[in-house]
């Protein structure tokens, strides 16, 4: 069988090339779903200050926010944004594979554990 493709190089270049477009071909008709998860689930918390600079947003809306989300299930890392116009936005961002909506549910009951506790030392 090799002898027979050594043999007739243009037979070989033109079936080498009738795969290469079959495979091209057949890759824009692979579904989406077949393509593995390669970007890391985010959950977004927003705030907003009204009247207050970056730094206040930062330190009043945000620092508290950012203590009480650390430490949830599967979070890789989160970043923080603050504006001067009062808006507050932290992005944290969960293993590949993590269910997003679990996240978003383990987000929020992790602040709101942590609000439950803050009421029950005061």
């Amino acid at each position: 069988m090799v002898k027979y493709f050594i043999n007739r190089p243009i037979f070989a270049t033109v079936l080498a090339l009738i795969l290469v477009v079959a495979g091209l071909a057949t890759l824009h008709i692979l579904p989406i779903a077949q393509y593995p998860e390669i970007t890391p689930p985010t959950v977004q918390v927003s705030a907003f200050y009204p009247g207050a600079d970056a730094e206040t947003v930062a330190q009043t809306v945000g620092l508290p926010i950012e203590q009480q989300v650390n430490g949830v299930d599967g979070m890789l890392y989160m970043s923080s944004n603050s504006s001067s116009s009062g808006a507050y936005s932290l992005t944290v961002t969960f293993t590949v594979g993590t269910d997003i909506d679990m996240a978003t549910v383990m987000v929020f009951l992790h602040e709101e554990r942590n609000h439950i506790r803050e009421g029950l030392e005061r």
